[in-house]
C-alpha cells in the first residue's frame, strides 16, 4: 500500500470552511437562537432539582476548581472548561427537555451549548471577552452542522447513537472559538470523526437507561477536549472518513458515503423544534397533544374503554412503540404507549409523571393494554418532507358500548416553526417557571431582567451572563 498522506477528505474540509467563513445571518435565525439559549436554561435549572441528575455534577475529584474557570448555571461550581461542558451539558439534556432535530437521524443540537458556554466563559475570563452574540452564532453553526449531517445520514440504523455528531459539531465549532486556522480545524474535526463512538444500547429495550441523559453532556465535553489539544500542534488525520478497510464509513458506515441534502448556512435553527409543552421524545410530541384534546372525554369512562388506536410515523414506529414492562424513567419517557396513557388519564405530562410513583398507577399499564399502533404512510412521507417536517400523530378510543371519540390528529407540535407564534409565549413561561423554582425572588428578578431583553443580553461579555446565574 503507498502511504501518500492524502487532503483532508471534502466532508472535513466543508465543515471546517464553513465554520471559519463569516456566514450572513438572517433575523429568524438569530432570534430562535436567543429561544434556544433560554429554553437550555430552562431545562437545565428544571434538571437540578433531580438527585440523579445532581450525583454527577461538580469536578471529577471532589474539591478541584478552577480559579476564572467556566461556572455551571444553577450551581457554584466553577470548573475546568471540559468538565465546565459535561455539567452544562447534562443539565439541559437530563430531562429530554431541550430543542430537538428529526430527520434521517435525530438529536438535539442545543446538546452543543455545553461546550459552547464552557469554552465562551473560560476564554472571557482568561483572554478575550466574548460577547453573547458571538455565542448566539455559534450556536447557529452547531446546529446547522449537526443538523445537517442528519438529514440525509441515518446513524440509528447502523446502531451509532445521535451524540458522535454533538462531538463533530462540538468540536469544530469550539475549536474556531479557541481562535484556530484551517490546518488546526480539519486536525480537530478529523479527531472527532475517529473518537471512540458510543453505540445505542442504552436507548433502547432491553437497555433503556440513565446514560441517555448525560451522554451529550460527555458528548460536548469531549468535543472541547479534542479541540484544547488540537490547539496544541496535535495532528490530524486525513482521511478519517474515507480511508479503505479502517475509515469512518467503512468500519461504521457500512462503507457508505455521507449524502447531503443542502450546504451549511442556517436552515437547522430556523426550523428547530422546541419541547414546549411536556417532556416527551419528539416523536411522541402530538399523540401527547392528542391524547390531551381527549382527557375530557374519557376521564369519566377509563374502565369503560375497549381499545385504543394510535397512528404515528416510521421513526415512532422504530423507537418509541414499546410494549411490556418499563423499569426506569428513560424507558417510560421513550414509551409512546406510556405517555399517551398519562395524557389522557391526567390532562398533562409533566417529568415527575415518569417517576416510579406515578408508574405504580395500575390504570397506566391497563391503558396501553389495549393500544393498537401502526404506521400512516402518509405521516411518514411528510415527516421526511423538508418542506412540511411534520411529526403526525392519531388517537382514537373505543368504548365497550360500541361508541367511540372523534379521531384527533396533530400533525404540528406546538414547538414546530409553523407554531412559533403560539409557542413562543409557553416558551417563556417555561423559562420564567423555571427560574423561579430554582433561585430567589432577588436574583430571579435579576436573571431575568437581563436575560430577557434581547438585545441587550447580546452585548453582554459571557462571564457577565454566567455570573448572575
Amino acid at each position: 500500500m503507498k502511504n501518500n498522506r492524502p487532503e483532508f477528505d471534502k466532508e472535513i474540509l466543508a465543515i471546517a470552511e464553513y465554520v471559519l467563513t463569516e456566514t450572513t445571518v438572517n433575523k429568524a435565525a438569530y432570534e430562535t437562537a436567543y429561544y434556544c439559549f433560554l429554553d437550555s436554561l430552562a431545562c437545565a435549572f428544571m434538571a437540578l432539582a433531580y438527585p440523579e441528575c445532581q450525583k454527577l455534577l461538580g469536578p471529577i475529584v471532589p474539591g478541584a476548581t478552577l480559579p476564572n474557570g467556566a461556572k455551571v448555571p444553577g450551581t457554584n461550581f466553577q470548573l475546568e472548561p471540559v468538565q465546565a461542558a459535561f455539567n452544562i451539558g447534562a443539565l439541559i439534556r437530563w430531562l429530554d427537555f431541550n430543542d430537538t432535530w428529526l430527520a434521517a437521524e435525530w438529536g438535539h443540537p442545543s446538546d452543543n451549548l455545553g461546550g459552547i458556554l464552557a469554552v465562551g466563559d473560560y476564554l472571557s475570563r482568561n483572554k478575550k471577552p466574548l460577547t453573547m452574540k458571538a455565542i448566539f452564532n455559534a450556536m447557529i453553526k452547531a446546529h446547522e452542522i449537526q443538523g445537517v449531517l442528519a438529514l440525509e445520514n441515518s446513524f440509528n440504523r447502523v446502531g451509532l447513537d445521535h451524540v458522535l455528531l454533538v462531538k463533530v459539531a462540538t468540536t469544530a465549532v469550539v475549536t474556531a472559538m479557541l481562535g484556530a486556522d484551517k490546518q488546526q480545524l480539519c486536525n480537530a474535526i478529523s479527531q472527532a470523526w475517529i473518537d471512540g463512538q458510543s453505540l445505542r444500547t442504552y436507548r433502547h429495550a432491553p437497555n433503556t437507561g440513565s446514560r441517555k441523559s448525560w451522554a451529550a453532556g460527555d458528548a460536548t465535553s469531549r468535543g472541547v477536549r479534542l479541540a484544547l489539544m488540537s490547539m496544541t500542534g496535535e495532528m490530524g488525520y486525513p482521511s478519517a472518513l474515507t480511508a479503505k478497510t479502517w475509515g469512518f464509513y467503512d468500519v461504521l458506515f457500512q462503507g457508505k458515503p455521507f449524502q447531503f441534502q443542502r450546504p451549511y448556512a442556517t436552515y437547522v435553527m430556523e426550523n428547530i423544534l422546541f419541547k414546549i409543552a411536556f417532556p416527551a421524545e419528539f416523536h411522541a410530541q402530538t399523540a401527547v397533544e392528542c391524547a390531551l384534546q381527549l382527557h375530557d372525554q374519557i376521564k369519566n369512562r377509563i374502565d369503560d374503554i375497549d381499545k385504543i388506536t394510535i397512528t404515528t410515523q416510521e421513526a415512532a414506529m422504530r423507537i418509541i412503540n414499546k410494549t411490556g414492562p418499563l423499569h426506569n424513567y428513560a424507558d417510560r419517557d421513550h414509551c409512546l404507549q406510556y405517555m399517551i396513557a398519562i395524557g389522557l388519564l391526567f390532562g398533562e405530562l409533566t417529568a415527575k409523571h415518569y417517576s416510579d410513583d406515578t408508574a405504580k398507577d395500575p390504570r397506566i399499564d391497563c391503558l396501553r393494554e389495549k393500544m393498537e399502533v401502526s404506521e400512516n404512510p402518509s405521516f411518514t412521507k411528510d415527516y421526511l418532507d423538508p418542506a412540511k417536517r411534520s411529526i403526525g400523530n392519531s388517537i382514537q378510543v373505543f368504548f365497550t358500548d360500541g361508541t367511540c371519540t372523534d379521531e384527533v390528529t396533530v400533525e404540528y407540535p406546538i414547538g414546530h416553526r409553523r407554531r412559533r407564534e403560539e409557542g413562543i409565549p409557553l416558551l417563556l413561561e417555561k423559562f420564567d417557571r423555571s427560574v423561579d423554582a430554582h433561585f430567589s425572588e432577588a436574583q430571579a428578578s435579576k436573571i431575568k431582567a437581563t436575560l430577557l431583553d434581547a438585545t441587550a443580553l447580546s452585548q453582554l461579555t459571557v462571564d457577565q451572563v454566567m455570573d448572575l446565574m
